[in-house]
């Protein structure tokens, strides 16, 4: 009589499926190949990377854009190492990820087996959750308990640790799973909203800040109700944008510095008290200005800054912030403070006039006023990636948005190399929507070679490389004939991104005037392909070397670390 028994490989993607999955990222090896061919078989989309980084990256993403734990499959020892920069990430962001890696046989372990490594107890301490499911029959489960941490809680990665011998054994078939469900949302504290309130109505300047977690957290028809129906002043954070439209009047973004100055209660929407807002420390913000944290993670309440929240509440940050405007009814903000109407007049029309400068060699801010332009034609919504420093900085400004989880940036932890991983992961959860990546040259280096990624998964997306031939900003060109060492920052000199590209099967331009880059822009847009547009820039060798965002010496002292 024929066995019933069946490969490891089949029981593993069968959960897969179960479990809800669409897609995995990741690069085979032995002895995961089995596992991708049937995840495969069962019409799971399997995205084979060129790094493992990358594809970290890219699972990571997928995650956050979906609500739904990305999965990523690698290989064991040194594919698990390659994988820590995404699993760094996710933690850091909050992005749910499960990683699946093979690890060798067990009854080879401390023998010297191939890629030998203990990585349930190297992941243990970076991960939510870590472990090696003793039986076959248990993978299911283990899989479950891996999505459920992820998502459960504040996101982050989990790992399940898959040995070689499990994969190609043949086992009964193990009990079925079925789908996490979305985690449930908690209501905040009545008392707390009431007092929040309070505040609000006493305020002169009040603020409402709104994070990345506002973002995952969908809370965004809540707080656009909150802001139209208050007349609140609000700030995005980079990852915060389109949650309340960059085009409401309230939007006080282009005057960040005098508003939070000038604000005297300040709401914080699923935002983190971090580096990015400057601990919530003077001499960024008032030293007697009330704080109101929101968050679903009590963890993060009062975290990060020195003196804590003045008031924390715990609570789904869609729930909070109806609660909110319901206690708020019939109040409608006070004006805006004049310096802080005034900032945001003149930098709006210094931007304006930035924007409108036409030069060659092509500055940040006149190509982004072209792309902007072309893409304005799109009929599709646009998902924006950029990473680097002055790229991916001033693009933030440079491009409104519109709608929630449009955009996607280097995040806490300012990664480089997340660009191309991140646009892979766009064009998967987004297939309606056209991907623009706007990459800094070094940031591109990182993972120009996923390019290849994106035209064998037959995706479209739109790269600009701002090529200024340096980390930051690049050296004047007499610099690489001189016969003097080069400097740290200095990259090649205009380096062909766009044959690059072209050697990959996508599209690649060179641009270096404002009608090249018109031009380009225009095919990149209607060629669905991958297009690799290389933007041959100033060097910007008298720019400061800086990241605008990040807090000075003298807030990180007044926050005391």
């Amino acid at each position: 009589m024929a066995s019933s028994n069946r490969p490891g490989a089949d029981l593993i993607a069968d959960a897969l499926a179960q479990l809800g999955v669409r897609v995995v990222f990741g690069i085979v090896g032995i002895p995961v190949i089995e596992v991708a061919e049937a995840a495969i078989a069962r019409g799971i989309k399997f995205i084979s990377f060129r790094n493992e980084q990358a594809a970290s990256y890219a699972a990571s993403a997928y995650g956050y854009l979906t609500g739904r734990p990305g999965v990523l499959l690698v290989v064991g020892g040194p594919g698990v190492l390659h994988a820590l920069a995404g699993i760094g990430n996710a933690t850091a962001n909050c992005f749910p990820l499960v990683v699946l890696a093979g690890s060798a046989e067990r009854e080879q372990r401390h023998r010297g087996a191939f890629q030998e490594m203990d990585q349930v107890a190297f992941l243990a301490p970076l991960t939510k959750h870590a472990e090696q499911p003793a039986t076959a029959a248990l993978v299911p489960a283990a899989l479950e308990r891996a999505f459920r941490a992820a998502a459960y809680g504040r996101p982050g990665p989990a790992y399940v640790d898959l040995p070689a011998d499990i994969i190609r054994g043949k086992w009964p078939a193990p009990t079925a799973v079925s789908p996490v469900p979305a985690p449930p949302r908690a209501a905040g504290d009545p008392a707390r909203i009431a007092a929040a309130a309070q505040l609000v109505r006493r305020a002169r300047a009040p603020l409402i800040i709104v994070g990345k977690g506002a973002a995952y957290g969908r809370a965004e028809a809540a707080l656009r109700r909150l802001v139209a129906t208050t007349g609140i002043a609000f700030l995005p954070t980079p990852m915060g944008k389109g949650v309340v439209s960059d085009a409401a009047a309230e939007n006080v973004a282009s005057a960040r510095t005098a508003a939070l100055k000038a604000a005297d209660v300040v709401l914080v929407f699923g935002a983190r008290l971090n580096w990015i807002l400057h601990y919530a420390a003077a001499p960024k913000f008032q030293p007697d200005a009330r704080i109101v944290q929101v968050d679903g993670h009590a963890e993060e309440l009062g975290a990060n800054n020195a003196r804590g929240a003045d008031l924390a509440i715990l609570g789904d940050v869609g729930l909070v912030a109806t609660g909110l405007a319901d206690a708020l009814a019939g109040y409608r903000a006070p004006a805006l403070p004049a310096a802080v109407a005034a900032s945001r007049k003149k930098n709006t029309e210094r931007a304006a006039a930035r924007a409108a400068l036409a030069k060659v060699p092509l500055s940040y801010e006149h190509s982004y006023a072209i792309i902007r332009g072309v893409l304005a034609e799109a009929s599709r919504p646009i998902v924006y990636v950029s990473e680097g420093a002055n790229s991916m900085d001033i693009a933030r400004s440079a491009f409104d948005m519109a709608e929630p989880r449009m955009r996607l940036d280097a995040g806490s932890s300012a990664t480089m190399g997340v660009g191309v991983g991140y646009a892979i992961a766009a064009a998967l959860a987004r297939p309606d929507a056209t991907v623009v990546a706007i990459e800094g040259d070094s940031a591109f280096g990182f993972s120009a070679m996923e390019i290849d990624t994106a035209v064998r998964a037959g995706l479209a997306m739109i790269v600009f490389v701002m090529n200024n031939g340096g980390v930051y900003h690049g050296v004047h060109p007499a610099a690489y004939e001189s016969g003097q060492p080069l400097p740290s920052t200095a990259l090649g000199l205009e380096t062909k991104y766009d044959q690059l590209a072209e050697s990959l099967g996508a599209r690649g331009f060179v641009v270096r005037t404002p009608d090249e880059l018109a031009a380009a822009a225009r095919a990149a847009l209607h060629c669905g392909t991958v297009a690799v547009v290389n933007v041959v820039m100033d060097p910007g060798a008298d720019r400061k070397l800086e990241f605008a965002w990040l807090a000075s010496a003298d807030t990180a002292a007044a926050a005391k670390l």
